[in-house]
């Protein structure tokens, strides 16, 4: 019996798509899995976590392309069934771990910065009061504000303040504020580069040209094929990685306007369709093969060995 792999996702999509096929090149199956459908079954002999498609025994290994938004409750759930199979011993990539440290702005923020990695000014705060007074004092000291919301991907619900008149408008994020001086790229057009790092090595990049300040390949950004051979970038897109801990991300990183990099985000379930087409690099086969490396449990050897 080959290797049976859930691929967790609610739309599949292109990505999906990707990985089902690398899967399969390498003999193994892939199906897709919503972590909606998913259950702890804790009153029998029976596996305590349930997947759609593996009623009867455990995946051998779980790829994580999304997790689903909800209530608080439902989110610590979807994210406790990651937990618990990692527990068991099964691969899960990126981790339940991986995933509450770069989801959340403000703890990725706080790890970038407890290694020493350059990232722009942030500050996280519940007050209103206290987020205008630093935003004012941003914006009289010559620099510009944004507002981002906690939890976000894509340049969703991301808002820039130029001046004082303008936070009439600052917005939260339920409650919570996270505000980032604004990083600028000089006389050039609006862009940034996306790093795509796997096992602490640098993969394949490109630059993101912005139609807007925002550079986001979903907000309308033009991607361009970057070469690998800048060693500051690659360097500083890995430590970022290495200072969150996980398997793979995408890191977004910008240059300021005196050539000095910052990190502005790393990504725990990046997407990859744009950097794809700029690259000739497969990512889906780098991401599979890294995935299925950790693959060291004895029911994956068995089912190979079949």
């Amino acid at each position: 019996m080959s290797p049976h792999i859930a691929i967790v996702t609610d739309d599949p999509g292109w990505h999906g798509a990707r990985l089902k096929k690398s899967l399969a090149r390498r003999g193994c199956r892939g199906n897709y899995v919503s972590l909606t459908q998913c259950r702890m079954a804790l009153e029998s002999d029976g596996p305590p976590v349930v997947l759609p498609g593996f009623e009867d025994d455990l995946p051998h290994g779980v790829f994580v392309r999304g997790v689903p938004g909800g209530s608080l409750e439902e989110v610590v759930f979807y994210l406790d069934l990651l937990h618990a199979l990692k527990i068991m011993d099964i691969p899960v990539y990126n981790d339940g771990r991986a995933i509450e440290r770069t989801v959340d702005k403000a703890m990725t923020s706080f790890l970038l910065k407890q290694r020493g990695i350059p990232t722009p000014a942030t500050w996280v705060v519940r007050n209103r009061e206290r987020a205008l007074a630093i935003a004012a004092e941003e914006l009289n000291a010559g620099h510009q504000i944004v507002s981002k919301p906690l939890f976000g991907s894509q340049g969703e619900g991301l808002r820039r303040y130029a001046n004082i008149e303008d936070l009439a408008e600052l917005s939260d994020s339920n409650g919570v504020f996270y505000l980032q001086r604004f990083v600028g790229c000089s006389n050039q057009a609006p862009h940034d580069w996306r790093v795509f790092v796997i096992r602490n090595k640098a993969v394949a990049a490109m630059r993101r040209c912005g139609v807007s300040w925002l550079n986001n390949v979903a907000q309308g950004a033009r991607c361009e094929a970057a070469r690998l051979d800048d060693l500051l970038l690659c360097r500083l897109a890995e430590d970022a990685v290495k200072a969150v801990d996980m398997g793979y991300a995408g890191v977004d990183i910008i240059r300021d306007a005196h050539g000095r990099y910052a990190v502005l985000e790393v990504n725990s379930i990046p997407a990859w369709k744009g950097l794809q087409s700029v690259s000739d690099t497969e990512i889906a086969d780098l991401l599979v093969d890294d995935f299925l490396s950790l693959s060291s449990r004895s029911t994956y050897r068995e089912a190979t060995a079949r």
